[in-house]
């Protein structure tokens, strides 16, 4: 069974959703339509027999992040939209929460809000040229929704270098930090190794663990407030807005 989106490719195979991000002429940029498109697909697989959600990219860019065209979009007052954080902070919270597995099969560049992608899922598999990379401080802006999840996968130092690094890091040295859980030449071969074995397990088994493995790790929810208060802190900086705006169309980073 298939579904049509205008941001994603989807599929279903059995009790397993393929939700493929589609997004080739923007670099797999997450905007408002992406967002919203998620969600409905994960309410689908709530709502079905659904107990796997496989997270792919594209073969050279998984994600790179927010579309920063639609992040700077101003309403009628000339304030940047600001619904498009909390929304993408509830996807990767259902992500991380909901009565599903969900693994994230990694192949190409992951940036910024592509890094929320994988660190809220369950599982991940890496491709071994994958990269990684937090960008957001070169902007002056900061991974502000990112890092509650990221850190759940990483120490709070390696979240915190990765941050203020800005530069990628490998598939391998992903894995060292905890990012990634597995890392292979053959990413596809092991995502079918993991799949028989995830498949085994029934619906109600799953949502009754992930309801008691998230409230063990509540940080989630509880650094929600914090998270969103810090983007609409970097995004209300008209300097950084105009910062943004330069490099989209000229290609120059702030301290050129």
């Amino acid at each position: 069974m298939s579904e049509v989106y205008q941001t994603i490719r989807v599929r279903f195979e059995g009790a397993v959703c393929f939700l493929q991000l589609y997004r080739p002429d923007a670099d797999n940029t997450i905007n408002h339509e992406m967002i919203n498109e998620c969600h409905e697909v994960l309410e689908l697989c709530r709502e079905r027999y659904i107990t796997i959600i496989v997270l792919e990219g594209l073969p050279e860019i998984f994600c790179l992040g927010g579309d920063l065209e639609s992040m700077t979009a101003s309403d009628e007052g000339g304030i940047p939209h600001e619904s498009m954080p909390e929304q993408l902070y509830e996807l990767w919270t259902l992500m991380a929460t909901g009565p599903f597995i969900t693994l994230a099969h990694v192949c190409g560049r992951v940036n910024a809000g592509g890094v929320g992608f994988v660190a809220c899922c369950d599982i991940v598999i890496s491709d071994i040229g994958a990269q990684f990379s937090l960008s957001e401080l070169l902007f002056g802006l900061m991974p502000a929704c990112v890092l509650p999840f990221l850190v759940r996968r990483t120490s709070f130092q390696k979240a915190h270098q990765l941050t203020l690094m800005t530069k990628p890091i490998s598939a391998e040295l992903a894995k060292q930090w905890g990012l990634v859980d597995e890392c292979e030449q053959n990413s596809q071969r092991v995502l079918q190794q993991y799949l028989s074995r995830l498949k085994r397990m029934n619906k109600i088994a799953i949502s009754r663990y992930k309801q008691y493995i998230s409230a063990l790790a509540d940080n989630i929810q509880s650094a929600k407030p914090l998270a969103l208060k810090a983007n609409r802190e970097v995004f209300s900086d008209q300097d950084n807005i105009e910062n943004i705006r330069r490099y989209l169309q000229t290609g120059q980073f702030p301290w050129e």
